[in-house]
């Protein structure tokens, strides 16, 4: 356990550190509730978090907090990456700065979702871009945080109850999960409630970390990063510590460096933005393979119907005809007018 919260005074707020570091993203769709949930997780409002559907969070954000054992917590929030109004373009330079937050890997991703909203296939589908932008690693990192735990407590239901009669969509995103879930209600000023709730998504965490023998989650992007920040760090120590030049082309040199290291950050910008494209593309691809197989089904279905349909009336006709004749014979009958052999 990452040392509990017994109080809004056991966080300080303070510059990142490398000690006991655990970084946290928040991802999900507008609405649901991430940067609340973030202001949870922090026990005070660090993130802009207000009740409508347009969402305030424009750019990934960064916030540190340390429990007084020493033990520190990044927690990023992201703008809506799981709308599809967004290009390729702005989610892949969010996608970068956010890894460039999360400069030593990413230890646990937190999806955001509502119970007072329906789970969508918007969501499915992106969740499902997740998995193909990064691997199908970031399985081993996802948690799943429901929020609108108020509205689970008016209806007298637990989470188990809720999740009883969530769609197979959901279902099957949490098996992918580990069945790794929590839920919170950003609303409450019970602090015990508020405490349990964080103590339950932090024993996640660990056992995240546990599972994954306390690495982070990185890739070649992270690589990329790394090694681009610590080349410019170690050039501008190499800059300043030049002899026989001015304070100016001392300031020349380390802009140059800086501009190098922005078209370093763009050539990564366009390899995620190139992913993205080809995760979409082949998620496009996938959703028209399965409408044309679902129109194929459907003109089955009719053509099916309609022989059936055929079939009954054919039927119907021969029975028909079979009860004339019949009736026809024994009219005859009992006329007279039939031969008995």
């Amino acid at each position: 356990m990452m040392g509990g919260i017994s109080s809004d005074d056991d966080w300080e707020f303070t510059s990142p550190s490398s000690y006991a570091l655990r970084t946290l993203v928040l991802v999900g769709r507008t609405g649901n509730g991430k940067s609340a949930t973030g202001n949870s997780i922090l026990g005070k409002k660090e993130f802009v978090s207000k009740a409508n559907s347009a969402g305030v969070t424009n750019t990934s954000e960064l916030r540190t907090a340390v429990l007084k054992d020493g033990q520190m917590l990044n927690l990023i929030d992201t703008p809506g990456l799981f709308d599809s109004s967004l290009d390729a373009e702005f989610i892949g330079k969010e996608i970068v700065k956010c890894m460039s937050m999360a400069r030593e890997g990413i230890h646990a991703v937190l999806v955001v979702l509502s119970v007072r909203n329906r789970f969508t296939k918007e969501e499915k589908d992106a969740i499902s871009g997740l998995r193909t932008l990064f691997g199908r690693k970031i399985n081993d990192y996802m948690i799943v945080v429901f929020t609108g735990g108020d509205e689970l407590e008016e209806n007298e239901q637990t989470l188990v109850d809720f999740l009883k009669d969530c769609p197979e969509s959901l279902k099957e995103t949490l098996r992918l999960c580990g069945n790794r879930c929590v839920v919170f209600d950003n609303r409450t000023k019970d602090q015990r409630k508020k405490t349990q709730q964080v103590q339950a998504l932090l024993s996640l965490v660990n056992a995240v970390l546990t599972e994954n023998k306390g690495k982070p989650y990185t890739d070649e992007v992270f690589s990329e990063l790394e090694r681009g920040t610590r080349k410019l760090y170690e050039q501008i120590e190499e800059v300043q510590s030049l002899q026989g030049y001015n304070k100016q082309e001392i300031s020349e040199l380390t802009e140059h460096l800086h501009i190098s290291y922005e078209e370093h950050l763009k050539r990564i910008t366009e390899m995620v933005e190139w992913r993205l494209k080809e995760t979409t593309a082949r998620l496009e691809q996938q959703l028209a393979e399965e409408q044309e197989a679902r129109l194929k089904a459907e003109e089955m279905a009719r053509a099916a119907q309609t022989n059936s349909d055929d079939e009954i009336r054919k039927l119907r006709a021969s029975l028909e005809r079979a009860r004339r004749e019949t009736e026809e014979l024994r009219k005859r009958a009992e006329s007279g007018n039939c031969a008995i052999l």
